[in-house]
């Protein structure tokens, strides 16, 4: 990964165009997979994105935009997947996976793949041939719409390869970002994605009314629940306080910029799923992510109490006064 590389963005989605914001101001030209034709006619116009963070303006001409996925590929040295889970495998299917060959992946997605039932990194491994020293997770804490206010944030990037981490850390540091690194591109991963299952149970006691120190059990208790999980798909020596693990917990439960935190409040409110989801929008990956890890846990057996209460208000239907409150004397 010797510089200079062009490095490309897949997803136009909120993250994606934080992240593609954060890229333009160390490199001279960043590709951009946008979908829609029309996004990118109103961003080469207006120099912001129309559908999400439009606060996030773009120096235009350092922008190579395409809504052709093959062309943004070809013309990239370094990927940074930034596609919610859900729809990760349709937007790679594009491709063939010769077009991945001898780039380097990095996933900025916070989600697993529902069809396979694993996170991005083992998805790529398995299913696109991507070696794990070409492989790296983009993580927090770290929120898109701060990114896009320019106020100070922190990013992990964790890499198996030091120096193709630390070339990443540099493209994305800037004034208002500063970057740390990690080996841990499994466990980091899965604290992403279990951190938002966490969220949404988060929100769903605020909806029904429960206080700042019902959430601070429910937090405390959360992170020990994601240190047995890690510790079970990948056991390696980790800091589970680390801000990759505690810190982008802590930000995801507690944060007004919470997609996951605010669908849990609406279902805490009386919302359906299906209702929650029109309202918002946006994806929630916890929604999609709890029945994956559910499924995950069927094998590994780890104690999760509230992996899954979540799951079954969200799948369940199970009442969400009712399983609180069963919750709440699990975490005593």
């Amino acid at each position: 990964m010797a510089n200079p590389q062009r490095i490309a963005v897949i997803g136009a989605g909120s993250w994606g165009t934080a992240l593609v914001k954060l890229l333009t101001s160390t490199q001279e030209k960043v590709g951009w997979w946008v979908r829609k034709p029309s996004t990118i006619e109103h961003i080469g116009k207006y120099g912001h994105n129309p559908d999400y963070i439009s606060a996030a303006q773009f120096e235009v001409d350092r922008l190579a935009m395409e809504s052709d996925i093959h062309a943004v590929v070809k013309q990239a040295d370094v990927l940074v997947l930034a596609v919610p889970s859900a729809f990760l495998k349709g937007a790679l299917d594009q491709l063939d996976p010769t077009e991945l060959k001898g780039k380097m992946v990095f996933s900025a997605v916070k989600g697993i793949v529902p069809e396979t039932n694993q996170i991005v990194g083992e998805y790529l491994f398995q299913h696109w041939g991507v070696a794990e020293s070409d492989f790296g997770v983009i993580c927090g804490p770290c929120h898109a719409e701060e990114v896009a206010m320019e106020r100070l944030s922190y990013l992990t990037i964790a890499c198996l390869d030091v120096a193709k981490a630390t070339t990443m850390g540099e493209a994305l540091s800037g004034r208002f970002l500063k970057t740390t690194l990690s080996d841990d591109i499994y466990g980091t991963e899965y604290a992403a994605i279990l951190k938002n299952v966490i969220a949404v149970c988060a929100g769903i006691s605020v909806g029904l009314g429960y206080g700042d120190n019902f959430r601070a059990v429910l937090v405390s208790r959360a992170i020990q629940e994601v240190e047995r999980f890690v510790a079970a798909v990948h056991p390696i020596d980790r800091d589970i306080n680390e801000p990759a693990y505690l810190g982008d917990l802590l930000v995801t439960a507690y944060s007004t910029f919470s997609r996951n935190r605010e669908f849990g409040t609406m279902v805490g409110k009386g919302y359906s799923v299906k209702a929650a989801q029109m309202e918002m929008n946006m994806v929630a990956e916890g929604y999609y992510a709890v029945k994956c890890v559910h499924e995950i846990n069927q094998k590994l057996k780890v104690d999760m109490p509230i992996v899954e209460s979540t799951y079954r208000m969200l799948y369940e239907r199970m009442a969400p006064g009712v399983e609180m409150r069963l919750l709440s004397e699990r975490l005593a």
